[in-house]
């Protein structure tokens, strides 16, 4: 099950990384936004991702334990979207052992006694 969610995250994390390159070489967003923001779609199709990725973010935040790792990952989620959303959550599929079970993909980690 791991290896299947590591074979997709990487996917989707590739892919999109494609979709996104290849649009920025065919249309520049910045230029494009106020033509693309006069369709009633695309401004529900934004405001729907970043709804989305609130709890995706708050789960991160829960995650993540130091400040700079959390405002690194927040920037990265909000200016890459999709790329660090997935590769977000590849990473914490790497960092699984292979004795962990699955549940603890959405768990953080124990602290460890000195």
């Amino acid at each position: 099950m791991k290896t299947s969610l590591k074979i997709l995250f990487a996917a989707m994390t590739v892919h999109m990384i494609y979709v996104v390159w290849t649009t920025s070489l065919a249309s520049n967003l910045l230029k494009d936004w106020p033509q693309l923001a006069q369709i009633p779609w695309m401004v529900a199709t934004v405001k729907d991702f970043y709804q989305t990725q609130t709890p995706l973010i708050l789960w991160m935040f829960y995650k993540e334990t130091g400040w700079i790792a959390r405002l690194l990952w927040l920037v990265a989620f909000v200016a890459l979207g999709s790329i660090a959303t997935s590769a977000y959550i590849l990473f914490q599929l790497m960092a699984l052992k292979a004795e962990d079970p699955i549940e603890n993909l959405l768990l953080r980690k124990a602290k460890t006694e000195n």
